[in-house]
């Protein structure tokens, strides 16, 4: 068989990586960066190359499964279909719709059947109970640009080959190679704001792999970035820097933001959160002063108990600096499949608090409910409790805050179905598997991560290989779920057999169609609108240009204007006051604030199974401050036993100098060691431990829902020592 190389998008992660990938005889013979890539320019990280150890990995599932008294067995599609139709379609007839939940994982928005087909189905089976990974990820963030811009989706990222200066808070884009900011080659990108003369300035608990190449670094307590953004913009005010440029006359609430901001002076808010009142100033004044700068937030922002606040005072300091849709400020992208507009004409900006948890009265958010609701929705009896569950390409038990308790809860779920690759922590639980092709089995294009590029492009995937005669692709699993359940709910406009007909569109079609409606047309492409035939033309992908202004056409409030002041965030400001800086503060000497991490060889949870991304040390530790091991008599790699109101687990330490003191650090995803997965690499060589058996799920951001995994309180003690008490 004649050697072929495919040029396509990696999609383990937000970066739209291009990869050049040699196969010959029906297997990948090496992984490579695409230096034709417009957009990544030959990239590729750790996770690319392992793309072959994925897509042959033994464990891969391939036929679906049914659990049985002594274990799983592989059934046949119609009979597996058969069965998950009739017990889900029981369940809602006995007890309703709300009886039935829906979770969805993050992989969701790295698969277009899935984020095409798949939402068409789940969102429309009349349930609240509607879960994803959004509410323990960026839902913060979308929660502000709804009540600021106008949409939810409306999510400015840093135009980063342009800016003068780039400040981060709670992200590292050195290892995510950028999230909310698809940026591949993030760190190549970053070095050329250094190389023109511009800086970058880093704002976290740890000093982080990116911090440590800024230029500067400040070490901020976990929780706190509300108060340091205030300071920030106390500062703006009070020395008369701000300007919101060409923005001003279409802004409301400046005003009440302004008068917000005076009671909060630096050296008020500088103990809380571990930053000099000398530092704030300087900072405020240097962005205040760069007539290009970005202020640039993530997870370590959004994933907090002020974590709304943040994100809402990220995007008012960047407007009163104006430095909002400006080239090298935070700017919005056009992608060539442009959700935002269509959305809006019908009515669809987003939604939030149109109704409540059953149990703990937490809000909905874009017809979902937070997940840290989830385990609780499922064990408390009443009208509406989930008793069937459906979860696609997820893995919550370990992704998801007190993962012990979710675990718990699945097994005394009526039914569960998973669609998922893999028979991990979660999907043990699930009576029947459903698995999908996987990555290069099927084609590929970023609909959601080309709305948050830092350069506005397109770019498609065609299959490497064609599906095997017992596999079905997302599209195909979700089609025929459909026609045997029936669903209603979100569509209900919509008929039954005219979804089924749209269902029936492979997902290049809809893909063409969506192409065809963008904004793309003579003065991209010579006279043709874009199209999938000019993709396919395109192996290396297109790049559409720079990104350009977008407001005020793309302000969707109903005054047109953006509302720096909204009520819920100015109401949640007294919160913010009597918890940060009401007199409590936490004594290191007894207890540390526990934080995540992120790895450069892992997303998440889901790659722990590939060799070539586990293989060395362990890097499942516990970063500790030297001062903070020292009061605890630690030397570098000892076991310890790490506690917290939920429960308990025991890991090696690393002791560094770029952890704050007071903080320690986990990384995110492991914790494979429980019996019934099947996933034979990560449990021989990253079992670790799960974060989320520590975090808890009764903390949450009580405006927007979201889980808190900043700054969980935690004690750390010597295995050894603990065994001779």
């Amino acid at each position: 068989m004649t050697a072929a190389t495919h040029f396509r998008t990696c999609h383990l992660c937000e970066a739209m990586c291009g990869l050049a990938i040699d196969v010959e005889a029906g297997a990948i013979t090496s992984i490579r960066g695409d230096a034709a890539d417009p957009f990544s320019k030959g990239h590729l990280c750790p996770k690319a190359v392992a793309l072959k150890d994925l897509h042959e990995d033994p464990d891969r599932l391939k036929r679906p499964l049914r659990r049985t008294a002594a274990g799983f067995v592989e059934i046949g599609w119609d009979e597996a279909f058969d069965e998950v139709g009739r017990r889900l379609s029981e369940i809602r007839a006995a007890h309703g719709d709300d009886a039935l939940g829906v979770y969805q994982g993050n992989p969701t928005a790295h698969n277009l059947g899935t984020l095409l087909h798949g939402q068409i189905v789940l969102r429309t089976l009349g349930t609240r109970n509607l879960f994803s990974a959004t509410s323990v990820d960026q839902l913060p963030h979308m929660l502000a640009s709804l009540l600021v811009l106008g949409h939810q989706a409306m999510l400015p990222v840093p135009d980063l080959d342009r800016t003068e200066l780039l400040v981060i808070f709670g992200a590292n884009p050195a290892v995510s190679n950028g999230s909310i900011m698809t940026a591949g080659g993030a760190m190549r990108r970053l070095g050329e704001i250094r190389a023109r003369g511009g800086r970058v300035i880093v704002l976290d608990p740890r000093r982080t792999e990116t911090a440590a190449r800024a230029d500067e670094h400040h070490f901020v307590v976990p929780g706190t970035d509300a108060l340091v953004m205030l300071a920030l913009l106390h500062v703006i005010f009070a020395d008369g820097l701000a300007r919101p440029g060409r923005l001003a006359p279409h802004l409301r609430g400046l005003g009440p933001l302004r008068a917000l901001a005076a009671r909060f002076a630096p050296e008020r808010v500088a103990e809380a959160c571990g930053m000099s009142a000398g530092a704030l100033r300087a900072l405020a004044r240097t962005i205040a002063s760069t007539p290009r700068a970005a202020i640039y937030g993530r997870v370590g922002v959004s994933l907090q108990t002020f974590g709304a606040l943040s994100c809402w005072l990220l995007l008012a300091l960047n407007v009163v600096t104006g430095n909002l849709d400006e080239p090298g400020g935070m700017m919005f992208t056009r992608p060539a499949v442009d959700l935002v507009p269509n959305a809006a004409r019908a009515g669809l900006r987003g939604t939030f608090g149109r109704f409540r948890s059953r149990v703990r009265g937490l809000p909905e958010f874009g017809g979902e409910l937070p997940v840290a609701a989830l385990a609780e929705e499922i064990e408390v009896p009443g009208d509406g409790r989930v008793r069937a569950l459906i979860t696609s390409c997820g893995n919550p038990v370990l992704s998801t805050p007190n993962g012990p308790r979710l675990s718990r809860a699945l097994d005394r779920l009526d039914f569960m179905v998973a669609i998922d690759v893999y028979l991990n922590e979660t999907t043990r639980h699930a009576h029947v598997i459903l698995p999908p092709t996987f990555g290069v089995e099927h084609e590929h294009y970023d609909v959601l991560l080309h709305a948050v590029a830092v350069r506005n492009g397109a770019k498609w995937s065609e299959a490497l290989f064609a599906r095997g005669e017992h596999q079905r692709h997302d599209w195909e699993i979700f089609r025929e779920l459909h026609r045997r359940l029936r669903p209603r709910g979100a569509l209900e406009h919509v008929t039954h057999a005219a979804r089924q007909a749209l269902l029936a569109l492979p997902p290049a079609r809809m893909l063409d169609g969506a192409l065809r409606l963008g904004p793309y047309g003579d003065r991209y492409l010579g006279g043709a609108r874009l199209s999938l035939a000019r993709l396919r033309a395109a192996p290396h992908g297109l790049d559409l240009g720079p990104l350009e202004p977008a407001l005020p056409e793309r302000l969707y409030a109903d005054d047109r204007r953006i509302d720096l002041a909204p009520s819920l965030m100015l109401a949640d400001v007294a919160r913010l006051e009597s918890t940060l800086l009401g007199g409590a503060r936490v004594n290191p000497a007894r207890e540390l604030r526990l934080i995540g991490r992120r790895q450069l060889r892992n997303n998440n949870r889901w790659m722990h199974n590939a060799p070539r991304l586990v293989k060395g040390r362990d890097r499942c530790t516990l970063q500790i401050h030297p001062d903070d091991a020292r009061a605890r008599g630690l030397a570098d790699g000892a076991r310890v036993r790490v506690t917290s109101a939920k429960g308990a687990i025991e890991v090696p330490i690393e002791v560094d100098d770029a952890m704050m003191r007071g903080v320690v650090s986990l990384p995110h995803g492991f914790g494979h060691d429980r019996d019934g997965a099947r996933l034979q690499v990560a449990a021989t060589h990253a079992k670790g431990a799960s974060l989320n058996d520590l975090t808890d799920e009764e903390r949450v951001d009580a405006l927007s829902g979201v889980a808190d995994f900043a700054g969980v309180a935690v004690t750390v003690q010597n295995v050894e020592a603990r065994a001779a008490e």
